[in-house]
């Protein structure tokens, strides 16, 4: 069965799409009872037929945009070696996705649970339609929990979920992460400066200068940009924009920024200021003026790696944004 999804790589791993011919290493690595007891879903023990039933419906599972699982491969070792699954369930209603993941025994206490959901999670809030990922872990299993805190989760609840191998419902601790958890706040590149001396009194934080536009094209759809895996707050849309260099206006910055980033000239004459957001993250104070603009040259394209969405006002809300942006949404819908 020929690759048919991405392929994600950590320093010493590969995580591709499963094939048909992992099902040999995988029904012997997950027919034991050390690892199954602690997978919700396996019987035990588990027949060979359901590997080979599992594998097949995992292409189609991506394909539907239903579930992305994965192999988790040692690059280290020479002649592929698996070492063990994962994968994301997505659940559209709560826009969320629930990651799972198993290691062979021999495999484990080396690391590689840890490396492998890390690379998965942040590529799942930067590439799929979803707010927040779950997971859920038997409170008999320590480690697995202590993986998730590891890379950013966030313990949340304790629940039952019911265990085939161990023949009912366990107690299991429940976690959470959002975007917030696993990417820093989205400040501007070029922006970092020593922090200044801790001095009582009220938290102290740089204010950073920001400029936004809502482009709004002749059928009243706004652009947005997602911004790609690799940068903070990945994931997550926004109006397009940037920082306010010191000898520039908004208006200056805005004419450069969407030219530098979506390859657009505007006029600052074009430029109408509309609203600003003002939010403290926990390190510094953004200061964002959001201007609103119906004319340019050209046609926009993504020149940074971020992909784009012309939105209509009523859709804004099912769009997730940075926090700083949020309160501009119902301002702009109503405008329009």
């Amino acid at each position: 069965m020929p690759d048919s999804g991405p392929v994600l790589t950590t320093a010493r791993f590969t995580l591709r799409p499963l094939r048909s011919t992992d099902a040999e290493a995988i029904h012997r690595l997950v027919n034991d009872w050390g690892v199954v007891r602690m997978l919700s879903r396996l019987p035990f023990p588990y027949p060979r037929q359901l590997t080979d039933e599992w594998i097949a419906s995992t292409a189609t599972q991506m394909q539907d945009g239903r579930a992305w699982h994965f192999a988790i491969i040692d690059r280290e070792s020479g002649p592929e070696r698996l070492l063990g699954c994962l994968g994301i369930r997505i659940e559209a209603a709560t826009r969320s996705g629930d990651l799972g993941y198993w290691v062979g025994r021999s495999f484990w206490n080396g690391g590689v649970a840890g490396e492998a959901a890390r690379r998965l999670a942040h590529w799942a809030l930067a590439n799929l339609e979803i707010e927040r990922l779950t997971a859920q872990v038997a409170t008999d299993n320590p480690a697995s929990a202590s993986v998730l805190r590891r890379i950013g989760f966030r313990e949340i609840g304790v629940g039952k979920q019911p265990f085939l191998a161990r023949g009912g419902e366990h107690p299991v601790l429940m976690f959470e992460a959002r975007h917030g958890d696993l990417f820093s706040p989205a400040e501007p590149a070029g922006t970092a400066i020593t922090a200044p001396p801790v001095v009582p009194g009220p938290v102290r934080r740089r204010t950073v200068l920001v400029a936004a536009c809502a482009l709004v094209d002749s059928n009243g759809r706004v652009l947005l940009a997602r911004r790609p895996e690799g940068k903070a707050m990945a994931g997550l849309w926004e109006f397009p924009g940037g920082k306010i260099e010191a000898d520039e206006t908004p208006e200056m910055a805005l004419v450069r920024e969407l030219r530098e980033e979506l390859g657009i000239d505007i006029s600052e004459a074009c430029l109408a200021p509309f609203a600003f957001a003002s939010h403290a993250y926990e390190d510094f104070h953004l200061l964002m003026p959001l201007y609103v603009c119906r004319r340019w040259k050209g046609m926009p394209v993504a020149h940074e790696g971020q992909t784009l969405a012309w939105v209509t006002s009523e859709a804004l809300d099912s769009y997730s944004m940075p926090d700083a942006d949020k309160p501009l949404v119902p301002l702009l819908r109503d405008f329009l």
